[in-house]
Parts: structure tokens; sequence; C-alpha cells
């Protein structure tokens, strides 16, 4: 068996180093996340909100995803 036959299966490519280090990534953000639960003064331009600090984190890797997810698309053509 050739190495083009065994890597060109359905499920080839499924744990690429890439994906293992943002599960990795992703995993470190979310205990991080969990082991900050102080409430917090957060300042957005004007308004202040008292909220607890692991809601803020959420929301920030949430935007951080949604904008890298935006930024780094892959084209269909």
């Amino acid at each position: 068996m050739s190495p083009k036959d065994v890597s060109s299966g359905r499920g080839a490519g499924l744990l690429t180093p890439g994906r293992i280090a943002v599960a990795v990534l992703i995993v470190l953000v979310i205990v991080f996340i969990c082991m900050n639960t102080e409430k917090v003064t957060i300042r957005v331009l004007i308004p202040e909100v008292t909220a607890p600090l692991w809601l803020a984190l959420l929301a920030m890797f949430l935007i951080g995803l949604a904008c890298g997810g935006y930024l780094f698309r892959r084209r269909s053509r």
C-alpha cells in the first residue's frame, strides 16, 4: 500500500498538528475563564457595567472567534 492510498481516506487529516494546537488552546481558554469568577467593573465607551470576569472573558473569546473566522475564512469561487 502506498502512502497515497493511506492518506486518501475520508478521515485523513482529521488530527493535524494545527487542529490539535487549536483544541489545546481552546481547552486552556475555557480553564482560564472558569478560574476567573470574581466580579469586575467594565467600562465600554461611557456606560459602566459590573459583571463576572468569566462573562467578559467569554464575550471577548467569542468576539475573537467571530473576527478570526471572518478574516481567515476560505473563499470559494
